[in-house]
């Protein structure tokens, strides 16, 4: 497993450097039982995705965790690419914030990279000493703690509140928070950290109250979810600006910035809007936000609601800062953008992979300003596939895009029954890096339908020697 371990600590010098890297061979995935017929406990599960494996397309490991009703959900490591150089570092423990139990696992990685085991348990009581609940998106630090972003109150359950938890690299205990005292957000959710300009952006679902048990418009209206970047100061650790995206930018969700660790700029997905933002400094050195791409909502009858938006729920930038992908969870495509010119990002793959208009469900369409007709299911091997693309990753040479298509088990069940019966699925997308485009491989399906206690719900995708969306790279070690 090149880049875990060996050489001049963990991960990669730079972006270009991670492009040259092995293919991958194994990937990681929490897959979650939450809200589904089966009561045991979520489990992480490891994926063979090496073609020239006996086991390819298998799960070949699953590890239970201890307690059910966890909801598993986003993962990262104790250590990164942005602590290259240090080589007492070592990217052995992948992190499992829980969203609805507030645990954090912290899981062996290293030992045996095919057979993970369960490492520590952070119980929410201890979390909770940080005034924090609801974890949710994990990073590591150059000088090797561990940063978790929180989206709830651990005072006032239920309620939003935006913070960072910090976890000692060693020993993994709660040691604080990141963020200054009274400089917390109301909501919380991503976070991307950019050191050579001292600043670090973070993004906002919305009140835990409200997104826990499902998805309801009121509760946008009655301002339970967010539409607002936070830009902080990154070594004073203090809120300096908030960016208002107003209704365009409703419930900004997963936040990029380029790859290049000079740049000053990035995207980011805003689900309810279905809208991409491209985020900028400005000549003044404040940041500012504009709207680049905008997916249009379906005229539909046969819905909870007569216009369907997109709903973009992920989004990432390729290592050479050239593409950028996001899935449309409730539309059902995945779309891949030249950012060449990031204020003009350009359409040049396309693909549906299930989703809410197809043409044997029961919903339809009557005006659609993108499609002249409904896009038609999805099959592979025999199985029709259910939900819509959601958590993507794609390999660090750019040229494979995996998909599984969880969301959250709560809102899988209000907008995916079928696939909460029949289990989620993790496919591959070929990728054209030199004019675009977008093919599924027919080859590959990973069925979270056979499992052996029953079908899972699989949601983030993740590599052992890191990847596009957990690494974070400095200009101190990047050679541009």
């Amino acid at each position: 497993m090149a880049g875990l371990c060996k050489g001049k600590g963990p991960g990669y010098r730079s972006p270009q450097e991670a492009m040259k890297g092995p293919r991958e061979e194994l990937v990681y995935l929490p897959c979650i039982y939450r809200n589904t017929e089966v009561k045991k406990p979520d489990y992480l599960s490891t994926v063979d995705v090496d073609p020239k494996s006996t086991t390819f397309c298998q799960v070949i490991h699953r590890l239970p965790m201890p307690h059910v009703n966890d909801e598993l959900h986003h993962s990262g490591w104790n250590t990164c690419s942005s602590c290259y150089g240090d080589e007492s570092m070592c990217r052995n423990r992948l992190i499992l914030p829980s969203l609805y139990s507030s645990r954090i696992y912290v899981i062996d990685t290293g030992t045996e990279p095919r057979k993970p085991r369960l490492f520590k348990v952070v119980e929410p009581e201890e979390v909770a000493k940080s005034g924090l609940a609801v974890p949710h998106t994990t990073h590591c630090l150059a000088d090797g703690q561990i940063m978790i972003s929180s989206m709830g109150d651990a005072k006032q359950p239920g309620e939003g509140k935006g913070g960072f938890i910090i976890l000692d690299g060693k020993d993994f205990s709660v040691t604080g928070n990141w963020e200054k005292e009274g400089n917390t957000t109301p909501f919380g959710y991503d976070f991307w950290y950019q050191p050579f300009h001292n600043v670090m952006i973070s993004t906002e679902w919305g009140a835990p109250k409200a997104f826990l048990k499902g998805f309801d418009p009121a509760d946008y209206a009655n301002g339970l979810y967010g539409h607002t970047l936070h830009v902080w100061d990154w070594e004073k650790h203090t809120l300096i600006q908030d960016i208002d995206l107003g209704d365009e930018g409703a419930i900004p969700l997963e936040i990029r910035f380029l790859h290049n660790p000079l740049a000053t700029e990035g995207f980011v997905g805003c689900a309810l809007s279905s809208n991409v933002f491209r985020f900028f400094k400005t000549k003044k050195g404040d940041w500012a936000a504009e709207k680049v791409i905008d997916i249009p909502a379906k005229k539909v009858e046969g819905w909870a609601l007569p216009d369907m938006p997109g709903l973009i729920t992920d989004i990432l930038i390729s290592m050479d800062d050239r593409f950028v992908y996001f899935s449309n969870w409730i539309h059902g495509d995945i779309r891949q953008y030249d950012i060449t010119d990031t204020a003009h990002p350009k359409l040049v793959g396309q693909i549906f992979l299930g989703g809410s208009v197809c043409t044997d469900g029961q919903v339809k369409v009557t005006d659609d300003k993108e499609l002249s007709k409904q896009p038609d299911p999805l099959f592979m091997k025999g199985k029709r596939i259910n939900g819509g693309p959601q958590m993507i990753q794609l390999s660090l040479d750019g040229k494979r895009l995996y998909v599984t298509n969880s969301l959250y088990s709560a809102w899988d069940k209000q907008f995916y029954p079928d696939m909460c019966k029949s289990g989620s699925v993790m496919l591959q997308i070929d990728v054209n890096t030199e004019v675009g485009g977008l093919t599924v491989n027919k080859d590959f399906l990973v069925d979270f339908g056979n499992e052996p206690e029953g079908p899972a719900l699989a949601h983030e995708i993740r590599y052992p020697g890191g990847d596009c969306t957990s690494d974070i790279y400095l200009a101190s070690t990047a050679s541009l």
